[in-house]
């Protein structure tokens, strides 16, 4: 059974509604922080780190008993099979305050098997800058799941050596941002285009006067900021809420060598074109016949091998491809003719180097 993977993006958004500003575009220094840490998940059942491969856990715990007065006598080396050296990582949101929480995923470091039923201690979590914003601890959600047997066998559901904390780290810094004291509010769209940051211009000036908004290319567009910082943010909720319609995309042809998926785009087009889709199939099937010798005689039971080669060839059909064909004809006709991925691609190339097909052909 063939089948054909078709996703079809977009096929009359561009021309049916229009989108807000809020799903087009980002203010101008409102974004996320990354932040990262590194720490201890200490209650594991025997699935911690192998100490002897993993010196940076002994060393960790060690450090951290010293802080509590505890000294271990030189030269031990405690095996600690129940703990587990971890990465941390965490998105520090725009405006966040402090005493707010944010989640946290751990990943171990070491050769732990599972990080199931761990509790992570405090930790501090650093953003690019080096400082401290956010302070992590708390039991650790794993959602997979690793078993073994004493005789070697073993078996692994998604992977649990990686987990989360929800709500396991508590804000301690706001990260600043020029939202307040900027004295223009850029908006940012999210892919770059010309008609579209046009349309966001006029339908803001449209709005709130001549000359409020400004495109400074294809991606940004200048609008004028209230001088009261009280009234910004009710500004802001206005633009997000405006409506406009954005440009239809460029035509495009994706390909997934590997999936064999196929992408294509509402815009795409083909010029007059006529194409033929047919396949060569070779069968070579043995099949082994058993020699008996004549009675009474000195010859020995053989096994002979007789080949059969066939050659079928599947009916060539053709398809013509008018001036200005759309997506939905160029699918219809495809499936006509029962394309599996890999005919398809190459149909598909053959066209663009034929002229036929206005767009752009991307393999990844």
């Amino acid at each position: 059974m063939r089948i054909i993977l078709f996703l079809l993006v977009a096929l009359f958004a561009s021309s049916v509604y229009a989108e807000r500003i809020k799903d087009l575009a980002s203010i101008y220094g409102v974004r996320n922080n990354q932040l990262v840490g590194y720490g201890i998940v200490v209650g594991l059942d025997g699935t911690g780190d192998q100490t002897s491969q993993t010196p940076f856990t002994v060393q960790s715990i060690k450090n951290m008993l010293t802080q509590y007065g505890i000294t271990l006598p030189p030269g031990s080396n405690p095996q600690l099979k129940n703990v587990a050296a971890v990465s941390l990582h965490a998105n520090l949101p725009a405006f966040i305050k402090p005493g707010q929480n944010i989640d946290v995923t751990v990943a171990s470091l070491g050769n732990a098997k599972s990080l199931r039923g761990g509790s992570l201690l405090m930790s501090p979590l650093r953003g690019a800058d080096g400082e401290v914003y956010a302070l992590a601890q708390g039991n650790v959600i794993v959602g997979g799941l690793g078993v073994g047997g004493s005789d070697g066998s073993s078996v692994t559901i998604n992977v649990p050596s990686t987990g989360r904390i929800p709500d396991g780290a508590i804000v301690e810094r706001i990260v600043p941002n020029n939202f307040r004291s900027a004295n223009d509010i850029i908006l940012n769209l999210h892919s770059a285009d010309f008609t579209t940051a046009k349309r966001l211009e006029a339908a803001i000036n449209e709005s709130l006067g001549a000359g409020m908004a400004v495109a400074i290319d294809a991606i940004s567009i200048r609008v004028k900021s209230p001088e009261k910082y009280e009234e910004k943010v009710s500004y802001v909720s206005f633009l997000e809420n405006l409506e406009i319609r954005p440009a239809m995309a460029a035509a495009k042809v994706i390909i997934n060598s590997r999936t064999g998926t196929v992408v294509i785009g509402s815009s795409v087009r083909l010029t007059p074109a006529a194409v033929s889709h047919g396949s060569l199939i070779v069968s070579i099937k043995e099949n082994p016949d058993v020699s008996q010798p004549n009675p009474l005689s000195d010859g020995q039971t053989t096994v002979v091998q007789n080949t059969q080669i066939t050659v079928e060839q599947e009916d060539s059909r053709m398809f013509l491809f008018d001036p200005g064909v759309e997506l939905r004809e160029i699918v219809r006709a495809v499936n006509q003719v029962g394309a599996a991925p890999s005919d398809l691609v190459a149909i598909l190339e053959a066209l663009k180097q034929a002229g036929s097909l206005r767009a752009q052909l991307i393999v990844i």
